[in-house]
């Protein structure tokens, strides 16, 4: 299913970026993949095969009547190559390939406190400028860490914290014994 997806995500990026509707087809693919994940209705219509690949594209021509043309057509064709249930990997495989074109990197920085915004204006400001890229920072308080900081930068993990230190230090002293 993921060898689905990526297929599919790389022919709609493509698509958007020669039709120069990168922004907008991705905020399209977000709402119906969203729309469809809350909708238990949305769900058993479209990845049932109780449901012609014509009566399925016939609901998202009506549905989508205000969507790109590209988008509609791309999920007119993977709802008739019955690969629907593909449409969240899908999502995620775009949102990648959109964030590697637009140089953005999700960063987030765990601490055992609440620090204060300038600080975590700062620290963002240093890691866009030691990365060359645009990130996304989210901060958020996790008590179990003591003290310290908790950096995950992409698939990178910078762990600077007490709890860290003090499992380090066990498993040394462990050994020694």
């Amino acid at each position: 299913m993921e060898e689905i997806a990526r297929v599919y995500a790389e022919a709609l990026f493509e698509v958007a970026v020669e039709q120069g509707k990168l922004d907008v087809i991705r905020e399209q693919l977000g709402e119906f993949a969203d729309a469809v994940a809350e909708n238990r209705d949305l769900q058993v219509f479209l990845f049932s095969p109780y449901f012609s690949s014509a009566e399925k594209r016939d609901g998202i021509g009506r549905a989508l009547s205000g969507a790109e043309p590209e988008f509609v057509n791309f999920l007119e064709l993977v709802a008739e190559k019955h690969r629907m249930p593909a449409v969240f990997r899908i999502r995620r495989r775009f949102d990648e390939l959109w964030a590697r074109e637009n140089r953005q990197l999700e960063v987030r920085l765990t601490s055992a406190v609440a620090l204060e915004p300038e600080i975590v204006k700062r620290l963002g400001a240093e890691i866009e400028r030691q990365t060359d890229r645009n990130i996304e920072l989210s901060s958020e308080v996790d008590e179990s860490i003591i003290g310290g900081l908790v950096l995950q930068v992409g698939n990178m993990v910078l762990d600077a914290s007490v709890r860290n230190k003090l499992e380090r230090l066990r498993k040394e002293v462990a050994q020694a014994a």
